[in-house]
């Protein structure tokens, strides 16, 4: 035990540098964080989901919102945004 805490309780030390960003395609507005060039975090918001074109069109296709789990263009958004130099990997 470290400061009288089970090792497995200790807080959590990574610090996630969440940054507003938007959809190129778009201009759906997320949370994002790259942990590394593989883990990328992002974070909708109601807003955003409404805004997003890919999610409105497979919405209309008969898809559950709750259920897709990307979103093309704002991957591609991300990886341009890492590329030029405006979003920074920062491992935890």
């Amino acid at each position: 035990m470290a400061n009288g805490r089970h090792p497995a309780l200790q807080e959590d030390e990574r610090h996630a540098a969440l940054r507003e960003m938007a959809c190129d395609r778009c201009a759906a507005s997320v949370l994002v964080t790259k942990f590394s060039p593989q883990h990328t975090s992002v974070q909708w918001s109601l807003a955003a989901t409404a805004a997003c074109a890919e999610f409105s069109a497979r919405e209309a296709a008969g898809e559950r919102s709750a259920l897709i789990d990307t979103c093309a263009s704002l991957r591609d958004s991300i990886d341009r945004a890492v590329a030029e130099g405006r979003l920074q990997v920062t491992p935890p």
